[in-house]
């Protein structure tokens, strides 16, 4: 018998969920083999990828494609809202407003989820979860920017505002899909399908469409839409639904490390001491949000 066999049922989605940012983690090497393409354009193709894998999926299986899209308002209006509206609110952020201080206010969400995670019922935020995002956050700050000054100009404010609002809106998103436990984490390649029509709609009125050149790049568009802006989201529904969202929250500032490690090992970052010390804050913060999943079945709290 598998040894996952043995953990709680929480602790085994928790584990699901934490796939969803190994995934994530692949995102920006994936992307910088795209040089070009404009960002709804992207969403557009890699959503579409893999809201057709789910519908594959259903009609392999001989499920009824509509009986599985079939939900009240509020459950469609909380995934299209939370995912292209997450979307929409950090791309919109990165055109008006400098990249750096645009991904520090995004990366608050982390911590969004810990805290707002105390609204739900059942669910008891200690000392330890929100210190433990805290550093996250501290690690990811340093990791993101560098050397770099920090320059929150007033000029930049609506593009600040909008990298707040992708902030609150994935947080919120994530947290409150524990209220719609019941409705099946398949249910997101309908969200995901919307999200490619609505971003296909912003790209034709707004941007110029720039196709990937090479077998390299459509590669990496393939992967996308079957990874970080695919199986990701189907696992991360399944983690906050049924795992320790506060856990998931804290462990999510792995995803920034994750992601650098992998442009050093692939030749397009660069290793130093900022990195060591993120990937302690981070690590360490991730650990002591688990306090009470790693070692309660030892201690019994």
């Amino acid at each position: 018998m598998s040894p996952a066999r043995h953990l709680p049922a929480a602790t085994r989605a928790t584990l699901v969920g934490s796939g969803a940012i190994l995934l994530w983690s692949a995102l920006t090497l994936l992307v910088t083999f795209v040089p070009g393409v404009p960002p709804f354009q992207l969403v557009a193709l890699t959503f579409l990828i893999g809201s057709v894998v789910v519908l594959l999926k259903w009609y392999m299986a001989g499920q009824c494609t509509v009986a599985r899209l079939i939900h009240p308002w509020r459950v469609w209006l909380l995934g299209v809202g939370g995912i292209f509206g997450y979307h929409a609110f950090y791309f919109a952020a990165l055109y008006l407003a400098p990249p750096l201080e645009t991904s520090l206010i995004n990366y608050l969400w982390p911590l969004l989820i810990v805290l707002f995670s105390a609204l739900l019922p059942g669910e008891r935020l200690r000392w330890f979860h929100g210190l433990g995002a805290a550093l996250g956050l501290a690690g990811t700050a340093i990791l993101v920017a560098g050397d770099r000054e920090l320059a929150f100009a007033s000029e930049h404010a609506a593009g600040y505002a909008c990298a707040l609002g992708a902030a609150v809106t994935w947080a919120a998103y994530s947290v409150l899909s524990r209220r719609v436990a019941h409705v099946p984490s398949d249910s997101v390649g309908g969200f995901m399908a919307a999200t490619a029509f609505l971003a296909f709609v912003i790209h034709a009125n707004f941007e110029t469409t720039v196709w990937p050149q090479g077998t390299l790049a459509w590669t990496a568009v393939v992967l996308l839409g079957l990874g970080p802006l695919g199986a990701a989201f189907f696992l991360w529904d399944h983690g906050v639904k049924r795992g320790d969202i506060r856990v998931l929250g804290a462990a999510s500032y792995a995803a920034p490390l994750i992601s650098t490690l992998l442009l050093v090992a692939f030749g397009r970052g660069e290793a130093n001491v900022r990195v060591v010390i993120a990937l302690g804050l981070i690590v360490g913060g991730a650990a002591l949000a688990a306090k009470d999943m790693l070692f309660a079945r030892r201690t019994g709290i």
